[in-house]
């Protein structure tokens, strides 16, 4: 049997536990979000050539010889081969448009592409890189993203200001409605992005290769935080 001190003890402890509850009155969710800069060490581009011919075998060799002699300018440029790979190989036929008594369509000949993914981690080549390819008679080049080599410092300060934005978010409610926060339930990441690729026209410069500025990479992150809410 419980005596009168242990008796009391359990009170006690449900009534500390009714006043907690009693404080209780939901909780707080806020998302924050934070950016960090850094200037870029490396770019992406996508490059290539499309060649169009009467058969399939000349529109594909002639895309080929066309690569060959990108690649071997990529190699002039100390481009490393693991940081040269073929993005997409394709080949399809070219249909006329005019139908002949009533006819299906016709083949009118082929078109055969051939995209390179190439990391240049050499900035200051970059634009020599494209102008050289470009003369070589690259035809295709449909994007270019500056990125960094090692982006998880930056990732980092992202992912701190992002909490320290949803801390605050939160701290504002509270004061503006008169409450307290309490402890922190819950915290997710809503994950970090960096920049989408940016197009790249093909516009080139006879003196200094085909002009290009990196400026600045942003990366950022976003985070949900989920406060108990006291009442004062």
């Amino acid at each position: 049997m419980l005596g009168v001190k242990g008796l009391l003890t359990i009170i006690a402890i449900f009534a500390g536990a009714s006043a907690v509850a009693a404080q209780s009155n939901g909780q707080l969710t806020v998302s924050g979000e934070g950016s960090a800069f850094a200037v870029p060490d490396m770019a992406v581009i996508t490059m290539g050539a499309s060649a169009q011919a009467f058969s399939a075998k000349d529109a594909m060799d002639e895309t080929s010889d066309i690569t060959r002699a990108i690649l071997e300018e990529l190699s002039a440029f100390d481009v490393a081969p693991r940081d040269i790979r073929t993005s997409d190989l394709s080949l399809s036929p070219v249909w006329s448009n005019r139908a002949q008594n009533g006819g299906p369509p016709q083949i009118d000949g082929y078109q055969a592409s051939n995209r390179l993914t190439v990391r240049v981690r050499d900035l200051d080549q970059l634009g020599l890189i494209l102008d050289a390819v470009l003369s070589d008679g690259a035809n295709r080049l449909s994007g270019l993203q500056f990125k960094l080599s090692d982006p998880k410092p930056v990732i980092e300060d992202a992912r701190r200001l992002a909490v320290a934005d949803a801390r605050a978010k939160a701290a504002l409610y509270a004061e503006a409605a008169g409450v307290d926060l309490g402890d922190l339930i819950r915290l997710s990441e809503g994950g970090a992005r960096a920049p989408r690729l940016e197009m790249l026209s093909i516009a080139r410069s006879a003196d200094a290769g085909v002009p290009v500025a990196e400026g600045e990479t942003e990366l950022r992150a976003s985070v949900t935080l989920v406060y108990e809410i006291l009442s004062r």
